[in-house]
């Protein structure tokens, strides 16, 4: 059986995100969606999640943008000087690598991240990471521990399928250089977390068995995600993804993903795409699926 989660990352980034992310549910492939909780347009995510059954939310770990959810008092060691997070996964495992970051205090973060999901009445499918950020050396075992803790049954492993990256690279309006360098960190994220999969399952924490989006990050083209398709393995498969609207917000916020998102959009809710994943028979679910086959 062939089964294909689309998750649709940054839910409660802007309303114009959360407005694109339930159209792809409603009227394309998209079957899962992920909410930040210190999102600036979070309870508008919050109230789309509940407004559409059926549609899987997670919740998306965050120490690279904006503000904590913790007291700032009690994070410091996450935050810049004006309150707020700052700085990639790169930046984030040098500090790591040095002592400078503490591992108590992300554990603090992210939980009350989850924590604030779940007060808005949604029990979350799983977590997964804000620029994959949840899987640095350490951090993964946090996040397994939380969702341990917090009931949630499944956890995204960012270790992209060199198979389903090649099927993604389809199409002529990639930017190659941009590919490339995301393709590279795709490549790093396996030498950091090639155990997730086994730590998860030991965990009793459920995972996908592929996942693929971090070198087309941004970059997704109709043909990739028609290529993907149809070379589809057998078992479950993610397809990150961030579909948006173009929103005043989107354009003032400091995120490179801006004129992709209403692109993502129209492919994720392409006809000829919706009638192809029926054709082959792929099953479309969330992470819910993933828990309950476990």
């Amino acid at each position: 059986m062939k089964n294909l989660i689309v998750n649709a990352d940054d839910l409660g980034w802007t309303e114009g995100v959360n407005r694109g992310i339930l159209e792809a549910f409603h009227h394309g492939i998209v079957t899962s969606t992920s909410l930040l909780a210190n999102g600036s347009a979070f309870k508008g995510g919050a109230e789309a999640a509940r407004s559409a059954p059926g549609l899987g939310v997670g919740v998306h770990l965050n120490l690279s943008d904006g503000p904590s959810i913790a007291d700032r008092e009690t994070v410091t060691t996450l935050l810049n000087d004006g309150g707020e997070f700052a700085g990639g996964p790169e930046s984030l495992l040098l500090r790591r690598a040095r002592g400078g970051l503490s591992l108590s205090e992300v554990e603090n973060e992210w939980d009350a991240q989850i924590q604030k999901v779940r007060d808005t009445g949604i029990a979350p499918t799983h977590l997964d990471g804000h620029k994959h950020v949840h899987m640095l050396p350490g951090l993964f075992e946090i996040a397994l521990r939380l969702a341990k803790r917090h009931g949630i049954s499944a956890i995204r492993v960012s270790l992209e399928a060199s198979s389903l990256r090649a099927a993604l690279s389809a199409g002529s309006k990639q930017r190659a250089g941009v590919v490339i360098k995301q393709g590279v960190q795709a490549r790093g994220l396996k030498l950091l977390a090639r155990d997730a999969r086994e730590l998860a399952g030991r965990a009793g924490i459920s995972t996908a068995d592929y996942f693929c989006g971090i070198a087309q990050t941004g970059e997704l083209t109709r043909e990739g995600v028609e290529q993907l398709v149809k070379n589809l393995p057998d078992g479950t498969t993610e397809l990150m993804c961030h579909p948006g609207y173009l929103d005043s917000a989107l354009q003032k916020s400091d995120t490179r993903l801006q004129d992709s998102r209403p692109n993502e959009l129209q492919i994720l809710t392409d006809t000829g795409i919706r009638n192809l994943v029926a054709s082959l028979g792929i099953r479309l679910i969330d992470y819910g699926f993933v828990a309950q086959e476990a």
